[in-house]
């Protein structure tokens, strides 16, 4: 049957769009991975823009089903097939072939082809689509008053580094939709108050936050909280800090804010 024939159904006339796949021998312009961050738009192009017989997008997600958008000159007619409304043609597909995903998600990691087929000769180009997620970023000083960092829910995971450098400990947590959360704590005991930098590094950006961790319960014999609601450490004055205290009312660690 023909693109565009006629079909009787019930005694009715109808004519029946048909997506044809471009059967005859294509050349390859390229094979290349790109990556998107989620929430931005992503904007695959696919060359050329003239001449266009007929244009097909075979969407095929790493999760879920495929799905197919394609548009006929002939009949300047568009269709699509399981594809959601976040994926579309970014202009006219007689004037431009390309696609845009808006709002891009984990879910539309996958790969991306592009047929077309000219009246000269006939074009496929793929795309390898990686989506990434910056973590979150937070730091905190745990009851001994080390510096611990979270790059939460990150695809892939981030690399965390201190500074000034010094020895700490990592661990990660695998999440079912592929992202990653890494735990990191900074045990070196000389940092005497001052400021800890956690570097988060992360193909979509990269993230620092500081903060100064003062002693533990077992050191507070040096620290003193004045009736002024001002508190000393080793001398030196802590101008803004929280005071953390245990279910009996005893402070367990001073943080600087």
């Amino acid at each position: 049957m023909k693109a565009g024939a006629e079909m009787k159904i019930a005694g009715k006339t109808t004519c029946v769009f048909v997506l044809l796949t471009i059967t005859m021998a294509t050349r390859a312009l390229g094979d290349t991975t790109v990556s998107a961050t989620v929430g931005n738009s992503s904007v695959l192009t696919c060359a050329p823009t003239s001449n266009i017989i007929m244009i097909i997008w075979k969407i095929t997600p790493k999760v879920g089903g495929s799905c197919t958008m394609g548009y006929r000159a002939d009949q300047n007619k568009t269709e699509r097939t399981n594809c959601s409304d976040s994926i579309n043609w970014k202009f006219r597909p007689d004037q431009d072939p390309a696609l845009e995903i808006q709002q891009v998600g984990i879910a539309h990691e996958g790969i991306y082809t592009c047929e077309v087929a000219t009246r000269d000769e006939n074009f496929h180009e793929t795309y390898h689509l990686t989506v990434l997620v910056q973590p979150r970023l937070s730091l905190h000083c745990d009851a001994q008053g080390n510096p611990v960092c979270e790059a939460v829910a990150g695809k892939p995971a981030a690399r965390i580094s201190w500074v000034p450098e010094g020895n700490s400990s990592s661990r990660e947590e695998g999440h079912g939709n592929g992202t990653v959360t890494v735990l990191s704590k900074f045990s070196a005991h000389s940092t005497n108050g001052t400021d800890t930098t956690c570097i988060a590094s992360h193909p979509a950006g990269d993230q620092s936050t500081s903060i100064a961790c003062y002693p533990s319960r077992k050191e507070m014999d040096v620290v003193a909280l004045h009736s002024t609601g001002r508190a000393t450490w080793k001398g030196r004055s802590i101008h803004k800090f929280m005071a953390h205290k245990d279910i009996t009312g005893v402070i367990t660690q001073i943080c600087a804010l």
